[in-house]
């Protein structure tokens, strides 16, 4: 598994990350066996929100209770979660109030003295900037946050937080995958009359703002087709993309989740891929892909087969 030090923090972290969000209604046996065996393939860093489970902290409080963690095993793993999401609204709220409500809320839930990374989840047009600055304050002061980051902002909403807020944004957890990649297309055809795919639809080059100021950028939803519209491998709409990925998947003796998760961590930026499912066997697949090396050729050619034009 790769890792890296994660920019502006102390936290060596994988570039792949065990999302918790669907593991409500799991058992301890397997909420233990998912966490183990990504655990075994190199992955100690977990990914919750306050909004995840069928009651508010509800994943964070399945986790606690069948882990159990000691101090110890606490401290081997980076916990991150989110804030922000008002779910009964749904509206967003990014107020002093909300914000240190839902991380003693999240500290309680998960058992834990500290969260090592909070997003701020999905843009509130109503933040006070001022608000969010006060709170992370108290948080970081108060020993209860290590490090904050955002979750699918753009550059010039992470531009206001930044301008009142004394600590580094750290990650920005963005949706990404072969085929949901405008952040990535639209550089390649930047400018180019009728093409769709040079379309900016994300506040003006996120991916390059990112690498400018040292943001790591999450992958979510990294085998979705689309916007929660099923994933993209073994798709029978996608006859193109899968032949190239069962190819490489060949080539390199892995599985074809696993080149998914190759076309992700190949791209310099240094991503981490955010893994949601709850199956230990494509927890195990996908990590495979943490060191692929993915040649140029073939990064393009799985971009091309997933319908995106290179001019």
């Amino acid at each position: 598994m790769k890792t890296f030090t994660l920019p502006g923090t102390e936290i060596v972290a994988p570039n792949v990350i065990l999302g918790l969000m669907r593991i409500a209604d799991k058992t301890d046996d397997e909420v233990q066996e998912l966490v183990r065996t990504a655990r075994d393939a190199g992955i100690d860093f977990v990914d919750h929100a306050d909004v995840y489970g069928t009651e508010l902290h509800g994943c964070e409080r399945r986790f606690a209770e069948a882990m159990q963690l000691t101090p110890s095993q606490r401290d081997e793993i980076t916990i991150q979660t989110k804030a922000g999401i008002v779910r009964e609204g749904p509206y967003f709220d990014f107020s002093y109030e909300h914000i240190i409500e839902s991380v003693n809320g999240s500290l309680t839930a998960l058992q834990t003295d500290r969260i090592d990374i909070l997003l701020l989840h999905r843009p509130d047009a109503l933040v006070e900037p001022e608000d969010v600055a006060r709170a992370f304050d108290e948080l970081e002061s108060a020993g209860k946050v290590r490090a904050f980051g955002v979750s699918n902002h753009t550059p010039r909403q992470i531009d206001l937080l930044r301008k009142h807020v004394r600590q580094p944004i750290v990650a920005n957890q963005l949706q990404l995958s072969i085929t949901h990649e405008p952040i990535i297309a639209q550089g390649v055809s930047a400018n180019m009359l009728d093409e769709p795919q040079s379309i900016t639809r994300d506040g003006g080059g996120i991916l390059d703002y990112c690498r400018l100021h040292d943001i790591t950028i999450q992958a979510w939803s990294p085998f979705q087709a689309g916007f929660f519209n099923g994933v993209f491998l073994g798709n029978p709409d996608y006859p193109d993309l899968n032949t190239v990925i069962d190819r490489l998947a060949a080539k390199y003796d892995v599985p074809a989740i696993a080149i998914a998760t190759a076309w992700l961590t190949r791209h310099p930026a240094q991503m981490q891929v955010v893994l949601g499912t709850t199956s230990p066997e494509r927890v195990a697949g996908a990590a495979q892909g943490s060191e692929i090396p993915l040649t140029r050729p073939e990064w393009y050619e799985l971009f091309r087969a997933a319908g995106h034009r290179v001019p």
